[in-house]
């Protein structure tokens, strides 16, 4: 198929690049490199620099798409909180343009990138699709508004269209000729490549965000994806995509664990000290978010061949060693 990734040049974005590219598929990545790299985008895809609001101007009636996976969007929680308006427009506003370009081109299959900050702080674990939404970022409200347009657009004009729930998502594509893609986030905002940029001396320490939340040490309790494991679920999301149905799978490996918990791996894991600073909690954290994916394992028949922490970190860690970040 010939495919349009957009934000092709970020973190999850490229590793899906990659393994579309090894499918055998044609793929164009549209990505403004606001937050992206250009040097993340695979050999092989062709890089159209432009934001997603403009998608009309690749996605042209005659361009010949079969399909398009939208990754483009703003990502931190916390700035979320803060910065509202920036979220409203990149991960709604040209998320709509997105969809009436792909109306105008006649592309009617399309894979999101949602999250499960859509779930907000749920009440009973694990989180199954069917687990109310009720977001507790303009993140996740931003992500949950989308998902609902694809509903709507999936109803009124036959799109095929499948939404991936993520929960945290970690790890690096380490490829059998040595080549990896990993995270390179700036700044960096998550958990895992902030405690092993402390282990290999580039930050003097780490700050949690809360120790008073109901879990066994105080600290948030999260549930961690493997990258690589995440990218094969698309693919096989893409295939499995439905005209007229709007399809909404969660992927995580239904572990939790606490912030704490996955500062001790990276020690363990690296063999450094991560010295930690508490701070207050932020705005917008729920207390423990836990996936159920076995809608996923039932009807996408997708199996994480990377499910431990360790292989997540340990990825992670050789990637961060390779690439010098």
């Amino acid at each position: 198929m010939k495919l349009l990734v957009t934000g092709g040049a970020g973190y999850i974005g490229s590793v899906v690049t990659r393994l579309l590219l090894d499918a055998g598929h044609q793929v164009v990545v549209l990505d403004d490199l606001s937050t992206g790299h250009e040097s993340a985008v695979p050999a092989g895809a062709t890089l159209v620099r432009a934001r997603v609001h403009q998608a009309a101007q690749v996605l042209t009636p005659d361009a010949g798409f079969d399909a398009v996976l939208h990754f483009a969007g703003f990502i931190a929680a916390g700035e979320s909180m803060v910065r509202p308006e920036i979220y409203w427009d990149a991960n709604l506003v040209g998320s709509l343009a997105l969809l009436d370009a792909m109306r105008a081109a006649g592309v009617r299959r399309l894979v999101f990138s949602s999250t499960a900050a859509v779930y907000g702080n749920p009440t009973e674990l694990p989180i199954t699709e069917a687990a109310a939404t009720a977001p507790t970022s303009t993140y996740g409200a931003t992500k949950l508004a989308f998902d609902l347009a694809i509903r709507s657009e999936a109803t009124a004009y036959d799109l095929a269209a499948v939404s991936l729930r993520y929960f945290n998502v970690a790890g690096a594509l380490i490829r059998p000729d040595g080549t990896a893609i990993g995270e390179r986030h700036d700044p960096e905002t998550h958990l895992i490549p902030i405690a092993l940029q402390v282990a290999a001396g580039k930050r003097e320490k780490l700050q949690l965000f809360g120790d008073d939340y109901p879990t066994v040490d105080g600290t948030c309790v999260r549930d961690y994806i493997h990258v690589a494991d995440l990218a094969a679920a698309h693919l096989l999301a893409l295939e499995a995509a439905s005209p007229g149905q709007h399809r909404i799978y969660n992927l995580g490996n239904g572990n939790g664990f606490t912030n704490r918990q996955v500062v001790d791996v990276v020690r363990e894991v690296t063999g450094h000290p991560v010295p930690v600073e508490m701070a207050a909690r932020r705005d917008g954290d729920p207390v423990a978010l836990v996936a159920s994916s076995q809608r996923a394992r039932d009807e996408l028949g997708w199996v994480p061949a990377k499910p431990t922490l360790h292989d997540m970190v340990g990825d992670a860690w050789a990637f961060m060693q390779r690439a010098g970040a």
